[in-house]
């Protein structure tokens, strides 16, 4: 079995627990979710392969993390994940990606993503649930950060922090390749 269909089957069967143990109907995460009801259905059967903005709206829907959906696998209270098991989930011919690195429920979800964007490279964000925070730290290029269309720079070294319930964009004007490690917390569903 490749990775994806691996990661598909375990999205499926994840999304569907998380689904029931919340008490939504299908309609009810669609709704909440943002996406058809087909998707989801489509989803919970592991006959898609569904972009990353549709497992993050999910995700968001449902709350809990990217990893969680994806875990195909209950793991220790210590989760060792392994350089070559990081899940990249959006990448560009160019160059550009991100990692998901490592993720947890406390009490919401938490999640830790490596990112590289080229020059020119920009990657847009629809908003996140309220009370979700972002935390980002720069280890090369500089960082255009658009928070609800205001841009910030971000230089090699420095971190921001923001909300991120509005629609943001992570962006490289420079000459060279960006790179950051950025941290989601997602508030847990009430």
């Amino acid at each position: 079995m490749s990775d994806l269909d691996l990661l598909t089957r375990s999205l499926a069967r994840n999304v569907k627990r998380w689904r029931t143990e919340r008490g939504f109907t299908l309609d009810a995460l669609a709704a909440r979710a943002g996406v058809s009801r087909g998707m989801v259905i489509q989803i919970e059967q592991a006959r898609t392969n569904p972009s990353l903005g549709t497992v993050v709206k999910i995700g968001d829907a449902l709350g809990v993390s990217i990893t969680t959906l994806l875990d195909y696998a209950q793991g220790p209270a210590v989760r060792v994940v392994p350089a070559e098991q990081a899940v990249r989930l959006w990448h560009t011919d160019a160059g550009s990606y991100n990692r998901l690195l490592a993720g947890t429920e406390a009490p919401g979800p938490v999640e830790m993503w490596d990112w590289r964007l080229m020059p020119g490279e920009a990657s847009p964000s629809d908003p996140h649930p309220a009370g979700t925070v972002e935390l980002v730290h720069v280890v090369a290029g500089e960082l255009t950060l658009t928070v609800d269309g205001v841009a910030h720079r971000v230089p090699t070294g420095a971190s921001a922090s923001f909300e991120a319930d509005t629609p943001h964009t992570y962006g490289n004007e420079g000459d060279e390749p960006m790179e950051m490690i950025m941290a989601v917390s997602v508030p847990p569903v009430r």
